[in-house]
């Protein structure tokens, strides 16, 4: 699914690739969790490419920018038609499994590939006579094959690593269910793989179309394995495990391998417009493993521990899965939400500000590192809380209107939308905390930021198995959005701390009067948004898109007008920044 948890940020089964440029990611507005940094080297930026050569920095934006728009709303359809030709209780099983290779990947490659060989890459392009060419081959001969003998063990080890994932409280023929997806699921690790080397290769050569586009061919397949299963089997609400039948666990499973081998293969063409071609080298020992790994090592860590939390997470989910609660799907599907808020706001600032910071940090000038940060920590906060605010007081209309169908009932997309409630409050501690590790990464504190991570994530696994234990289990995914976010808080308050000791003065008190303005901007506009929802049909628990609609409609309205009314009347400059570029942009 497009936006799945915590997904590589590197090469996806669904999304796009990050693409560096400028020194900076330029990450998809539904990628993961940018990972690009505790692994030792940022990577360098491409060779610029000539106008005689290839396309433009505006056309290259522009392209994926559009590449973005197009992944991103072809990937809701595709999250939805799950939702509706599964349900949710099988929905979870199908999640759970397509968890694991992103899992699996990200321990193999995923954050290693970013902070390490695009890298790597880029250097011998540069001091090569030939380009690299030859190095190229070798390591993507070396991580071809490692990648292939891994996806078979993992593959051979199916019902192991799903068991890990299955609590006590896990049904048995649910269990068997994931595993029985895992088999046809977990060979996506390799084609994954395939196609975010494809696509360092081509990043590397300045190429970032493909890459873009790719994963819409993914996505296609995916939809189009829905449509058979729906006009084959039809929709049957209420799906029980024991109903999967081989036919339909192949038809769904398999169509989730073929949409990413049909990403993979779909950038071949690219690699021949670029001039490389591919030939098998095999000649480990010349790639300096040794610089590898020394590199990798606080990349390694840093991943590692966040897949640890996903297991856990997806452990406690499944003891509830199957029994009407919102468990794996719906909280996988509110994560994408919460992905995409920090995407379109936070990556943009983010990417605008650390070359700046990055600039000031190289000179010594930490003054102006702090004043960049503060000024992006209030940017992010003001822009945010009005999404944050159509979460919290919209979340159930907004889940019927994306969710709601099929095999997945009003109920289903009501508790998804209790879920979506409580990532309201993630929403702009998530981006935050990047915004302070991307100051790190400024300062090249790379072992720092992973350092932070390590108690983090304990924070964040300690709270899901608190409030697993204290929350009944139809809130159980309720429950683990809220220890992501308490998660967030922290990561936050830990980096400002010892940011305050790298660099000095933070401009915290300035930065705390600004949330504060914003948070009562906020609350006035949620305040009076539930008021308004509740007058009209559905009283913000809509029974279909209709209800659903009105209300995103007025109560969506009502938000946006009373947040940047109250915003104007406390004077939040940020606000008025905002307003001002958007006006700026639809005049031009």
């Amino acid at each position: 699914m497009s936006g799945g948890l915590y997904r590589s940020a590197h090469a996806t089964p669904d999304g796009e690739f990050p693409i560096r440029q400028d020194g900076v990611t330029l990450i998809s507005v539904d990628s993961p969790l940018p990972q690009s940094g505790p692994g030792g080297d940022q990577a360098l930026p491409p060779e610029p490419v000539s106008a005689g050569e290839g396309r433009s920095a505006t056309a290259n934006s522009a392209i994926m920018a559009l590449g973005s728009i197009v992944s991103r709303l072809i990937g809701f359809v595709r999250n939805a038609l799950i939702g509706m030709t599964l349900g949710a209780g099988i929905g979870d099983a199908y999640t759970s499994a397509y968890f694991l290779p992103s899992q699996i990947y990200e321990l193999l490659l995923g954050g290693i590939l970013s902070s390490v060989l695009i890298p790597l890459l880029v250097r011998r392009r540069k001091a090569d006579p030939d380009g690299g060419l030859e190095f190229t081959r070798r390591l993507l001969s070396f991580a071809i094959v490692s990648l292939g003998v891994a996806t078979v063990l993992v593959v051979l080890l199916a019902p192991a690593i799903t068991a890990i994932q299955s609590s006590s409280d896990t049904d048995g023929a649910y269990r068997s269910l994931v595993t029985h997806f895992a088999y046809l699921i977990l060979p996506i690790i390799f084609f994954t793989g395939l196609s975010g080397l494809i696509g360092a290769v081509l990043n590397v050569r300045g190429h970032f179309a493909a890459p873009m586009w790719a994963p819409i061919l993914n996505n296609i397949v995916v939809i189009a394995s829905c449509g058979i299963f729906i006009g084959v089997f039809g929709t049957t609400k209420g799906l029980q495990p024991e109903d999967m039948t081989p036919g339909r666990i192949l038809l769904i499973g398999g169509g989730t391998l073929l949409g990413m081998v049909a990403q993979a293969l779909g950038l071949l063409p690219a690699l021949r417009k670029v001039g490389f071609t591919w030939k098998f080298r095999w000649a480990p020992r010349s790639l300096g493993m040794g610089e590898i790994g020394r590199l990798a090592g606080w990349m390694l860590c840093y991943v590692t521990a966040n897949q640890i939390a996903i297991f856990a997470v997806v452990r406690i989910l499944n003891g509830v899965a199957g029994k009407d609660s919102a468990s794996v799907l719906a909280f996988n599907n509110v994560f994408l939400l919460t992905m995409m808020a920090h995407g379109i706001i936070g990556v943009s600032v983010m990417t605008a500000l650390l070359p700046k910071m990055s600039a000031a940090a190289s000179e010594g000038r930490f003054s102006e590192v702090s004043a960049d940060l503060t000024r992006g920590i209030k940017l992010v906060a003001a822009a945010l809380a009005p999404i944050a605010v159509v979460y919290g007081v919209l979340g159930a209309p907004l889940s019927v209107m994306l969710f709601q169908g099929g095999a997945f009932t009003n109920q289903a997309a009501l508790d998804t939308g209790t879920v979506l409630v409580v990532a309201a409050f993630a929403v702009m501690p998530l981006s935050i905390q990047y915004l302070c590790t991307y100051a790190f990464y400024s300062l090249q504190g790379n072992k720092t930021a992973a350092l932070i991570n390590l108690p983090v994530v304990a924070v964040r696994i300690g709270a899901y198995v608190v409030l697993a234990a204290v929350l009944s289990k139809s809130l159980s995914a309720a429950g683990m959005t809220a220890g992501n976010a308490i998660s967030y808080v922290v990561s936050a308050a830990i980096s400002l701390a010892v940011l305050r000791r790298r660099i000095g003065r933070l401009n915290l008190g300035s930065v705390a009067g600004a949330l504060a303005r914003v948070l009562i901007a906020a609350a006035i506009a949620a305040v009076l948004g539930l008021v308004v929802v509740h007058m009209l049909p559905g009283a913000g628990a809509p029974s279909g898109r209709g209800q659903a609609f009105v209300q995103l409609v007025v109560g969506g309205a009502i938000i946006l007008v009373a947040y940047l009314g109250a915003a104007f009347a406390l004077r939040v400059q940020e606000v008025s920044q905002v307003v001002g570029m958007v006006r700026r942009k639809i005049g031009r």
